[in-house]
């Protein structure tokens, strides 16, 4: 473990030991204070939350970790798929290295999704959960009809078979990685995606990548394409029965400019993310919290200001006892 002390306070960083390698993280806050897990976005890694930490209460503990295949983290072994479940298990076996019994969560896009899938799946384990432009699930309802049904049903199978397809073409192909110069990566990663800006895009470059003489290479496994390739898609009767389970207090904050739904091309469709929060609402009652802030996908990281109250409040705030069917 290797630590420094800076202007945002007190950081580590963390190498946790996992079956394939090891899983980097980094710290803030008090040793001493209630501890919250940070999860990254898609192709993103804990650089994410670098700007928004130091504006939240000093007095928690925060540790945000790079997923597997992301950031300074292990990549999975050969054969190993990046699906849905595995990287819910990474936070299972980061917090059992931490020695975490309780502790909230603070999900980014991604990493909300699969923060809520652990709630659900460990819900005792839970106490707050902060959903940052993000749902605890997706839905696989882009469908009005028994038509669009059976479409939708033959999309996810065909994501299944694209996974499974892809990753073999990645580890049969002997392609060396992609060097180039920093001005052309942060191009590259400013065109792919118009939501993070040219600060915010070199922060996550300087976990995301490596210095060689001629360049820059990018760390995450090349196995890791779109986000619809590795995520399950539930039914509407799912997500009802999944999130009755949480024990967990929720705050959702959505950029009014921010994404509906991890299929892009859907993303006018804002039914699914609607159904998701009148549920959350009517299921969770007072234990639900849902907030609009200006500001696009990345907010939290372009302007934290923005939310950093917010979720500060949150944090700190005691829990009544949650809802009871």
């Amino acid at each position: 473990m290797k630590v420094r002390l800076c202007l945002s306070g007190l950081i580590s960083e963390l190498k946790l030991a996992v079956p394939w390698g090891h899983i980097a993280a980094k710290a803030w806050g008090s040793l001493n204070g209630s501890p919250v897990l940070c999860l990254h976005g898609w192709l993103d890694n804990a650089n994410s939350f670098d700007r928004l930490i130091p504006l939240l209460p000093q007095d928690l503990h925060y540790v945000a970790m790079d997923f597997g295949g992301h950031g300074l983290s292990s990549h999975y072994s050969p054969g190993v798929p990046y699906c849905h479940q595995n990287f819910v298990n990474e936070i299972r076996r980061v917090v059992a290295a931490l020695k975490w019994n309780r502790f909230s969560i603070m999900g980014h896009s991604f990493g909300g999704i699969v923060a809520g899938m652990f709630s659900c799946t460990f819900p005792e384990m839970v106490d707050k959960l902060v959903l940052l432009d993000s749902s605890p699930f997706v839905l696989d309802f882009h469908v009005r009809s028994w038509a669009f049904m059976h479409a939708e049903v033959e999309n996810l199978l065909t994501y299944k078979r694209r996974a499974i397809e892809y990753t073999l073409q990645v580890e049969a192909s002997e392609k060396p990685s992609h060097v180039v110069s920093p001005e052309q990566m942060l191009q590259g990663l400013l065109k792919n995606n118009s939501h993070v800006s040219e600060k915010c895009g070199e922060l996550l470059l300087q976990r995301g990548t490596t210095k060689v003489a001629t360049g820059l290479l990018l760390n995450r496994d090349r196995r890791i394409t779109l986000p619809e390739l590795s995520l399950d898609f539930i039914s509407k009767e799912l997500f009802v029965h999944f999130i009755r389970k949480l024990q967990a207090h929720v705050l959702l904050i959505k950029a009014v400019h921010g994404y509906y739904d991890v299929r892009r091309e859907n993303d006018a469709d804002k039914e699914p993310f609607l159904f998701i929060i009148d549920m959350l609402k009517s299921t969770l009652k007072e234990q639900f919290q849902f907030v609009e802030v200006p500001g696009t996908h990345y907010v939290h990281m372009n302007e934290p200001q923005h939310v950093a109250s917010i979720i500060g409040s949150f944090l700190q705030s005691k829990p009544r006892l949650p809802y009871q069917l």
